[in-house]
């Protein structure tokens, strides 16, 4: 999703966030008592809830974190044949159909799976990746700026195209970063397969700003964030999630009232994440015990304060700081994946000519 969760505090909080370490010899050494997980870079687990699962288990968990979701994926295709791992974590709907097109996964039904919600399950018929979590993509606003200025923030995606707002967004590449695709999927969704050509087109004449990922446009443009305040960031609208305001309550030194960020709910687009058996794993059995771990309740209710995103199982508790700072979109925007699948790379290499050429 992501990259959301903010990695050097929740190292401090206990979480475990682990990076690939030694050569490539040593990622591509047979291990049956070592399962590698292949994730981007916002995977995380409190320590304690991966040490039962290892203890349970018997396998010891390697992690390979790879930028970006949509850097990771791209990566996973071009290595399938020999996989950096035996599970993938982070695919998510927009990107799901180039994994399952690629081949990249081999089917496996997760025990536990008929505890899911179905609305989560695009691949239920072949189960070639298991639903893990969802978040919504939204753009979030530095609530203190709009204060200052007597200004209403936006509600909408159209709110963003008016001249009140102009210089205030900043969005990633859709390219390159998973949320900026979704911000652009919702834009399509709202506007229709050609309609949202025309409103990209008034947002690049509104002074809309594009980075490369999540990390630079939330730490380093968004004057909201506390990153991004130090940073000397002076873009108060950002695409980031309907979750990113509990973050910043949950780290803050000390911790406010009210969260310092909002959200404009009608710019929300509905993001579900996936694990998968990679194809060629080499150990099978560690990833499939895995994967039955990423649907536990265990894993499931320890993952929204960790990575800043809901449970896909049922009766899975979420944080009162969700409810209170951060709930899920009402009605967020939605694409069936067969027409995400027809139309994303077409769609982005025309967004790409309109808003960065």
């Amino acid at each position: 999703m992501h990259n959301k969760t903010l990695v050097a505090v929740a190292v401090g909080l206990g979480l475990t966030t682990l990076s690939a370490c030694g050569s490539s010899d040593t990622a591509s050494s047979p291990d049956s008592k070592t399962v590698t997980l292949v994730s981007h870079n916002s995977w995380a687990v409190s320590k304690k809830v991966l040490k039962d699962f290892e203890k349970q288990s018997g396998y010891k968990v390697r992690v390979l974190e790879d930028g970006d979701a949509g850097q990771a994926v791209n990566k996973a295709i071009l290595t399938k044949d020999n996989p950096q791992g035996d599970v993938f974590f982070g695919v998510d709907n927009t990107l799901l159909s180039r994994a399952l097109d690629n081949g990249l996964f081999q089917p496996y039904t997760a025990k536990g799976l008929d505890k899911v919600g179905a609305a989560y399950q695009l691949d239920k018929d072949k189960h070639r990746v298991t639903p893990v979590d969802y978040g919504d993509i939204c753009v979030n606003y530095d609530k203190a700026y709009f204060s200052e200025h007597k200004l209403t923030p936006p509600r909408s995606f159209a709110d963003l195209a008016k001249p009140q707002y102009k210089n205030l967004l900043v969005t990633e590449n859709a390219a390159t970063s998973s949320p900026g695709l979704g911000f652009l999927l919702g834009s399509a969704a709202t506007f229709g397969d050609h309609g949202w050509q025309d409103y990209w087109k008034k947002l690049k004449a509104n002074g809309v700003k594009v980075v490369d990922g999540w990390d630079q446009a939330y730490y380093q443009e968004f004057s909201g964030s506390s990153e991004g305040k130090k940073a000397g960031g002076d873009r108060p609208l950002v695409v980031s999630y309907a979750s990113s305001p509990p973050a910043e309550v949950i780290y803050a030194k000390k911790r406010p009232s009210t969260a310092p960020t909002g959200v404009a709910t009608g710019t929300c687009f509905r993001q579900i994440e996936f694990a998968g058996l990679l194809g060629n794993a080499r150990n099978p059995e560690g990833a499939k015990a895995f994967i039955d771990f990423l649907v536990s309740r265990e894993f499931q209710e320890d993952m929204p304060l960790n990575m800043f995103v809901y449970p896909v199982l049922r009766g899975a508790e979420v944080p009162a700081e969700f409810t209170e700072y951060g709930p899920a979109a009402k009605d967020p925007g939605t694409m069936a994946p067969g027409k995400i699948a027809a139309n994303r790379d077409q769609w982005v290499k025309s967004w790409t000519s309109l808003v960065l050429k």
